[in-house]
């Protein structure tokens, strides 16, 4: 029987499971109630949500091991924000017509990006967009909203994740 990952992010930024306990990042805003999450608040939403996959930048790293599928990024890459739009809260090509985050940033945070299931099932118009596991400043200075891990940590995670693994994030 195939055990699948579980770790949870803590407001407290404590990050933990499967024989990895590190600091992480929260969003500025801390957790919120994922029924009480709204676009731009920059709160993490409360609950275990599934991971999908890992988006990286080819330019800069080799894709690390993981069994999530693995998606390279090029410079048009973007995700939807806009809550009138259809593709909320789904990738799209820059430059797009809405409003919508850029993937390949010039800083490091997004060189890797773990797709977290939150509101994607499909998406809540204004409940929030872009809830990813993805890597963290120096500093841990708190993010939008995602959850964040030095590189080495982000490494050792990715190792256990499929897509059956869940990311909790809790109080």
């Amino acid at each position: 029987m195939r055990v699948n990952s579980h770790f949870i992010a803590r407001s407290d930024g404590s990050f933990f499971g499967m024989d990895v306990s590190c600091r992480c990042a929260l969003g500025v805003g801390g957790v919120i109630g994922a029924d009480l999450k709204r676009e731009g608040d920059g709160a993490s939403p409360i609950g275990i949500w599934q991971t999908r996959r890992l988006f990286y930048r080819p330019d800069r790293t080799q894709p690390p091991e993981t069994r999530l599928p693995k998606v390279p990024l090029r410079a048009h890459d973007g995700w939807c924000d806009a809550p009138d739009d259809p593709l909320y809260n789904r990738p799209v090509s820059l430059p797009y017509p809405a409003s919508a985050e850029k993937l390949w940033r010039p800083d490091h945070v997004y060189n890797l990006i773990v797709e977290l299931g939150y509101n994607d099932a499909p998406p809540v118009p204004g409940h929030g967009s872009a809830i990813f596991l993805h890597l963290a400043r120096e500093a841990y200075q708190p993010t939008e909203g995602c959850i964040a891990l030095a590189e080495p940590d982000l490494r050792n995670v990715l190792r256990f994740l499929t897509p059956e693994s869940v990311i909790e994030i809790a109080v």
